[in-house]
């Protein structure tokens, strides 16, 4: 792990989101004619993730992504630029055609938990304010993503835990038990 990074926007600490804050606008990679989002929310759950299909920065070993209410996400510029980058995947990843960045993921499948939420990732934005990374999701998918050998996982999990990044190999507790609950509802074990 010595060369590669966590993710440059935690790296250095992580930097607290401003309350009240309502959004901007992300922007791909690309220098002529980027493809532009307007989010108009501040992102919730905002955390690194180690899983194998989140766009992650060069160099970086987990992206950094979180959730915003659908209906709040827009294309405002070079929308032809996007292509979902795996049509088979529960969350459908929207890409930049040209420099590969992840603009926004979406739940299309209506009975999922996340359905009307959209994945994001915040810092492609110029805006400062956003909630800050506050966990780390499917940790152990790094030695699959080949961002670390097993033998390095105590002191990446070490690393993450300094930054006040509470490791977890799935998603936190509230998310994994917000899953739960919606199948429990869709089986009829809950009302």
């Amino acid at each position: 792990m010595q060369h590669q990074t966590i993710h440059p926007s935690v790296d250095s600490g992580v930097v607290a989101g401003t309350a009240g804050f309502k959004g901007g606008t992300l922007k791909c990679l690309c220098s002529d004619k980027p493809v532009e989002i307007s989010v108009a929310s501040n992102v919730a759950h905002n955390h690194a993730c180690g899983c194998t299909k989140c766009w992650k920065p060069e160099g970086a070993i987990f992206s950094v992504v979180g959730v915003v209410p659908r209906d709040t996400v827009s294309i405002t510029a070079n929308a032809d630029k996007l292509a979902i980058v795996d049509p088979a995947a529960t969350i459908q990843r929207h890409a930049c055609k040209d420099c590969g960045v992840h603009m926004f993921g979406r739940i299309e499948n209506k009975s999922h938990a996340f359905y009307g939420l959209d994945f994001i990732h915040v810092e492609l934005s110029e805006q400062k304010g956003w909630e800050e990374p506050r966990f780390a999701a499917f940790v152990s998918s790094i030695i699959e993503g080949g961002g670390a050998r097993p033998e390095q996982m105590d002191g990446v999990r070490s690393r993450l835990k300094a930054l006040s990044l509470e490791p977890y190999d799935v998603l936190n507790p509230p998310l994994m038990d917000a899953l739960s609950a919606h199948a429990a509802r869709l089986s009829g074990v809950l009302s």
